[in-house]
């Protein structure tokens, strides 16, 4: 291939430019047996000779010239499109490394330090102007393979046709299936009421007025994407609950995210709920999503809210005033739109007295306050919860126990519950396990009634102290594994850890 700009006889055209006349001379004479020379004495000669309709192939430019030097003139070479493809070597009795990175900056593709070696010199014009030859190539052939792409577009325009086609009868077929699905799910939702309890959702059991007021306000506050705080003991449902709203909100069709901010530490709570980049911190190999970006478009139910450190709940605060955050290791803001449920077995307000609660975080968060009432408020529920968890956990274990003794009924009516339906579960499985026949058998001694608690009331932290000590006590402060206060409590073993230390839980 020959390169643009060569003359008649095959030659290359160098352009020197130098403002010494005898540089100009010495230069002509070592170029003029293997190249076309043209040379301009100032930079203005050498712009308008660039930018000929005969252009050189490489250009020689002095840096040291008055009014012009030779920076500039490599500056407006390089940004002239009709000239910014001309290889500049610059030649100079400056040998300042300074000077050298400057020009190759500029766009410049050597650097030759005077006095000038001329095989040096032609060595490197060689060289720079066969890889100018390389770069022409290159792009004739990339205007080949454009053609080409053209081509192929054209027959895949036809090809796209067709799959239109199959498309719409694709689409015709979906449509179908679509509105079967529908009619599916108006079956299923049907079916669902028949066998639901009166005012019930999916796994939350009773009749009793407390409970009937709560699922009320379940489905007065679900359909909007209000922040809701449920309130209430240890093992009262409200996780249950958080999941009624979910299932009742226009978010319903994505999943629900859980976060528990007691069973992960302070490090690990925050990488847990914002994400975190690749070498964030030690062990962050690869980037990680965040909870609240999973849940984006989402329900999120940020459970123990009030384990969650001081330092995150800044953080916090700001998701739910802006709906932005930043992944750990990184400064880009992220959006995101979700839905915020949290729950707390703690006095938030006594928390916020104490410094250990942001009172602008408590006040974001008790928009729309649900108190799930514990066991002992609403014992007519006893029955139906005791007829289900038997059911389920007998046919889970396969065997049939169809017989709850009176006594057995009464015992359960009759404790105090400070465990709540969790507690009550547990006691359950402990009973179906020990039965040998059809008839309920129960493991423990319910020893504590109601009637015989106190006269004078107890926080509920004392209260969740004592009952954690009564179980540790019970399991021989076993505190994971099998037969464990962990299990008994129907806790996370962390969780537990992390309820002890809170409430200066010590063995003796």
């Amino acid at each position: 291939m020959i390169m643009d700009g060569l003359n008649s006889s095959g030659r290359a055209t160098i352009l020197v430019v130098d403002d010494t006349p005898e540089n100009l001379t010495l230069m002509s004479s070592l170029l003029k047996n293997e190249y076309k020379v043209k040379v301009a004495n100032g930079g203005e000669k050498a712009l308008q000779i660039a930018a000929s309709d005969a252009p050189p192939n490489l250009i020689l430019l002095d840096i040291m010239m008055p009014g012009m030097d030779g920076y500039e003139v490599c500056r407006r070479l390089k940004a002239n499109p009709e000239t910014m493809n001309i290889p500049v070597i610059f030649l100079t009795a400056r040998s300042d490394m300074e000077d050298e990175k400057k020009g190759l900056e500029l766009g410049a593709v050597d650097y030759i330090v005077k006095p000038i070696s001329p095989a040096i010199v032609m060595a490197r014009i060689k060289n720079h102007l066969a890889l100018k030859t390389m770069a022409e190539s290159l792009r004739d052939q990339n205007i080949l393979l454009e053609l080409e792409v053209t081509k192929r577009t054209a027959e895949l325009v036809v090809a796209r046709e067709e799959a239109e086609k199959r498309k719409e009868r694709a689409e015709a077929s979906l449509i179908e299936t679509i509105q079967l699905k529908e009619q599916l799910e108006v079956e299923r939702a049907y079916l669902q009421e028949e066998i639901t309890l009166e005012s019930n959702h999916k796994n939350i059991i009773g009749q009793s007025d407390s409970l009937k007021y709560v699922l009320y306000k379940v489905e007065q506050i679900a359909v909007s994407d209000t922040t809701v705080l449920i309130l209430g003991e240890t093992g009262t449902g409200k996780e249950l609950a958080a999941r009624a709203i979910h299932d009742l909100s226009l978010r319903k069709d994505r999943t629900l995210v859980k976060v528990n901010c007691a069973s992960l530490s302070a490090s690990l709570i925050e990488s847990e709920l914002f994400g975190h980049e690749k070498g964030a911190f030690t062990g962050s190999l690869s980037r990680h999503l965040g909870r609240f970006e999973v849940a984006n478009g989402a329900t999120l139910f940020l459970d123990e809210i009030g384990e969650l450190p001081l330092e995150l709940q800044a953080k916090l605060l700001r998701v739910l005033q802006e709906g932005e955050f930043e992944r750990l290791g990184s400064s880009n803001t992220i959006k995101v739109d979700t839905r915020i449920v949290a729950a707390t077995n703690r006095n938030l307000e006594e928390e916020v007295r104490q410094g250990r609660f942001r009172e602008d975080l408590w006040y974001r968060l008790n928009i729309f306050p649900i108190t799930m009432p514990p066991l002992r408020e609403r014992q007519g529920d006893i029955p139906l919860l005791v007829d289900s968890f038997v059911k389920k956990i007998a046919r889970r274990m396969g065997k049939t126990i169809d017989i709850i003794p009176v006594a057995v009924m009464a015992a359960l009516q009759d404790y105090h519950w400070p465990g709540n339906v969790r507690e009550l579960e547990n006691v359950l499985e402990r009973a179906v396990i020990n039965s040998s026949g059809t008839k309920l058998r129960l493991v423990d001694e319910l020893k504590k009634s109601f009637k015989d608690l106190a006269i004078r009331p107890k926080t509920l932290d004392a209260v969740e102290r004592d009952y954690i000590l009564q179980v540790l006590e019970q399991t021989k402060w076993k505190v994971s594994g099998k037969n464990s206060a962990a299990e008994i409590l129907g806790l996370d073993r962390s969780t537990l850890r992390a309820r002890m230390g809170k409430l200066n839980i010590q063995k003796a």
